[in-house]
């Protein structure tokens, strides 16, 4: 059946072909002015000629076309399945610019032949198309790899980019630093930011700023003198230090405490709560949330006094129990002096027999050095 179609397709091609070559015979005669057929009878005759010999002749090697057509898909079928998946996609690639390469370049040839002849043009435009097509398909298949790997470096780059941006906006998120009420009055945390030890964003939630306003609007001297301190505290980590600060104007309104919507808050953006509150300190490590306490911090960084080491201090009153004298250390650190009572007003030498370290400070526990 399909034999028999493709006969009739080449006869009808050579029909065609027929009457192409008849045209071109005819105005070749005319150009040169020689006189061979003449009217119209001639003309038509000629025609018919030319259109049944070039119908006959195709009719004819249609079953040498066919074989050869046969052939020629043979041979592509076999090249075709001997390239691999990614060389028919590359070559279908190099074929596709070859062609719109080659559109841009044959359009001006194109139109420079058919000014000499209108049949030449698309001619010209054809095989150029077609030599196009097969050098981009060739050059693509061979330079597959260069390709593939051109392609894979612009993809880990991208991926690179988009893995930069996703960890330096988790890095900003992460190094969230919420500011507790307490530690805001507290006024310390202005030192240790202009000393840089404290990086990230500074984040002040709304509602501890409201917190801020009431207490600073007290009737309470005290509280209305911490309350402002605060806001002082604020306004000159805004205006004098380089660190990032951020408003937070979102809320909690499903909780009541201010110190519940912090840790809510550092949960949310993956931060810490910077405090010096004992008991949101407790709360936060129970909930898995980072917290910063400036007491841990002030603790750390005393000097560290080991038990046996001797040491002068001013006794200035006496303790709880009976003939214990109380006395301070440079940094406030409170020393318990046994049988130390009957030195108060005096400044005297002491041995450390212990030290207690806890979240809320540290105490030392001495006596009077024996003479």
């Amino acid at each position: 059946m399909f034999k028999k179609c493709l006969r009739i397709i080449f006869t009808l091609l050579g029909l065609v072909i027929g009457y192409i070559v008849s045209e071109g015979i005819l105005t070749v005669v005319r150009g040169f002015k020689i006189q061979i057929i003449k009217g119209v009878v001639a003309t038509t005759i000629f025609y018919i000629f030319c259109i049944l010999l070039f119908g006959i002749i195709f009719y004819f090697i249609s079953p040498k076309l066919y074989k050869l057509i046969s052939k020629i898909i043979d041979i592509m079928e076999k090249n075709i399945q001997r390239l691999s998946a990614q060389e028919l996609i590359f070559g279908s690639l190099g074929v596709l610019i070859g062609l719109i390469i080659a559109t841009f370049i044959g359009a001006p040839f194109s139109g420079i032949f058919s000014g000499i002849n209108p049949s030449i043009g698309p001619i010209i435009f054809m095989l150029l198309e077609l030599i196009a097509a097969i050098i981009g398909a060739e050059i693509f298949i061979k330079k597959k790899d260069d390709i593939s790997s051109t392609l894979l470096i612009f993809k880990r780059n991208s991926l690179r980019e988009k893995d930069k941006e996703k960890k330096s906006k988790s890095a900003i998120r992460s190094s969230a630093k919420v500011l507790d009420t307490s530690v805001i009055i507290d006024g310390r945390i202005f030192d240790l930011c202009k000393t840089g030890f404290i990086e990230g964003t500074l984040v002040i939630p709304s509602f501890v700023l409201d917190e801020l306003r009431h207490i600073s609007d007290s009737s309470d001297s005290l509280k209305r003198n911490r309350g402002r301190r605060g806001l002082d505290i604020l306004n000159k980590i805004q205006k004098e230090l380089e660190i990032e600060t951020e408003i937070w104007e979102g809320d909690f309104k499903e909780i009541a405490e201010v110190d519940s919507k912090l840790l809510k808050l550092a949960q949310k953006l993956n931060g810490k709560v910077i405090t010096n509150d004992f008991n949101l300190n407790k709360v936060a490590e129970f909930q898995g949330v980072p917290v910063l306490n400036i007491n841990d911090l002030a603790n750390a960084i005393k000097p560290v006094v080991l038990p046996g080491e001797e040491m002068k201090i001013v006794v200035i009153k006496d303790g709880k129990e009976s003939a214990q004298g109380i006395g301070y250390l440079d940094d406030g650190t409170m020393i318990v002096v046994e049988g130390g009572r009957k030195f108060i007003g005096e400044e005297i030498f002491i041995t450390v027999t212990s030290v207690l370290q806890t979240s809320a400070g540290r105490m030392i526990f001495a006596k009077p050095k024996d003479n």
